[in-house]
């Protein structure tokens, strides 16, 4: 455990370049706010996405999911960088509860930010748990190595890629051939950046080529013809500052009874998170676990209470850090405080919504891609031995599970493929060593 609560950040010789930036180190000062923006652009998609889906204001998830990072920053000592954003985890739940109709806002929406409340605070429970264990245990938290070995882990990070993986391809593909040609175009935008540039421009590959990819798509829709025009009336309408309009919870036990389970996949995905970024950074950051937790469902909690959606730790973001090998936590801070800034003006939220979907479905693409190739980085790094059957079945039947988003349902609450892949690589790893053990045992026993 480091000797103070938040780290002294050190700058990195000559800005970022091209070395690698660990949580404690930072680059410049534009460096640090370029890069935030880039994960705010990742991370936009998604956030604004799942209040639609639920009749929540997008203004406000936005602005909660700012206050949300801030508030994990806090909890974990500002160690383990991470967005949080709107989760997915809650829609079937909520459109349960309220019995929303799809479209406009939901007048039922207190039902939904009440249990949402419960839901964290039953998550923050297990947050404290885990805190406790790691107290008991010196902070080495060596039960989640021998919960999680990287076999384990590799699949379920692996799993958060290829889970998402119809989301993207179905994005990339649109509704024309026009729409799909965009996607590859915005893919091959993001690779030639990549490749062919060299420093900070590199460093913010998924910015750049978002910008130089809604630029030709600007040209041959708007100038051509050849697509969807861009429009900017939205944008040109909305204020540019503006408080965005609450909402009170409403405490209903049916409702709660409905939602609160969701509380499972919100640990098994920033349990995930957590090892990925675990690998990503080469450091063992399983001690900030609990507070992680804990930070995550107060975020869900304080959302909940203004009438912003439930938050969690987010792939997309993980993918964007894969790529530019920048892990500074104080970048997720300026991150947080853009999208609070945008919480506040409808004319930066609607500016951003003019984004192209063929061009988010690209972005996708290759976001959740990197997320996936994480997971085998994982497994080589570690030298993970395949020709051991305890591995690959483990493996195997994880990935197979993710990508094909095999969920288990109870009532209205389901555990969707990257909570199934979760728990269940790590109940079969534990099952499988304890009919090894056993053998093990049977013959000791045999040659005494």
């Amino acid at each position: 455990m480091a000797s103070s609560y938040f780290p002294r950040w050190t700058q990195v010789p000559g800005g970022a370049q091209n070395a690698v930036v660990q949580p404690d180190e930072r680059m410049t000062w534009p460096q640090n706010v370029a890069m935030g923006a880039q994960h705010v652009v990742a991370m936009f998609g998604s956030t604004i996405l799942a209040p639609l889906l639920m009749g929540f204001n997008t203004n406000v998830a936005i602005l909660m999911s700012g206050i949300g990072t801030l508030i994990f920053f806090v909890f974990v000592g500002g160690r383990v960088p991470s967005y949080l954003g709107s989760s997915f985890a809650f829609i079937g739940g909520v459109i349960a509860v309220t019995g929303y109709a799809g479209s406009g806002p939901n007048g039922n929406i207190g039902l939904a930010l009440g249990a949402i409340i419960v839901c964290g605070f039953v998550y923050g429970l297990v947050g404290v748990l885990v805190c406790w264990i790691n107290a008991r245990s010196g902070g080495a938290a060596q039960w989640i190595d021998a919960l999680m070995p990287p076999v384990v882990t590799g699949a379920i990070v692996a799993v958060i890629g290829l889970n998402l993986a119809p989301i993207a391809v179905k994005g990339a593909m649109g509704g024309s051939t026009f729409d799909s040609l965009m996607a590859l175009a915005t893919i091959v935008c993001v690779g030639g950046v990549g490749v062919y540039t060299r420093g900070m421009t590199q460093r913010l590959l998924v910015l750049v080529g978002l910008i130089l990819a809604t630029v030709i798509y600007g040209v041959l829709a708007n100038g051509l013809g050849l697509g969807r025009p861009i429009d900017f009336a939205l944008v040109a309408a909305a204020p540019w500052l503006g408080v965005p309009t609450f909402a009170s919870p409403v405490f209903d036990m049916h409702a709660i009874s409905l939602i609160v389970p969701v509380a499972v996949i919100l640990v098994a995905e920033n349990l995930g998170h957590i090892k990925a970024v675990s690998a990503m950074t080469g450091r063992n950051l399983d001690v900030y676990l609990g507070r992680a937790f804990l930070g995550d469902a107060v975020a869900t909690m304080i959302s909940g209470s203004v009438g912003g959606t439930g938050v969690t730790t987010y792939a997309e973001n993980i993918g964007v850090m894969t790529v530019t090998r920048i892990y500074s936590t104080l970048v997720f801070v300026i991150a947080g405080f853009i999208a609070i800034l945008l919480g506040f003006s409808p004319k930066f939220g609607a500016l951003i919504q003019t984004i192209p979907g063929p061009v988010l479905g690209g972005m996708a693409v290759v976001v959740f891609g990197l997320i996936a190739v994480t997971g085998a980085r994982i497994w080589v790094v570690n030298r993970v031995d395949f020709g051991e059957n305890r591995n690959l079945i483990v493996a195997a039947i994880a990935v197979i599970l993710g990508a094909g988003n095999f969920s288990v349902h109870f009532g209205v609450f389901s555990l969707d493929g990257i909570g199934t892949a979760t728990f269940g690589s790590i109940l079969l790893y534990a099952l499988l060593g304890l009919g090894r053990r056993r053998r093990a045992a049977a013959g000791a026993a045999e040659s005494a």
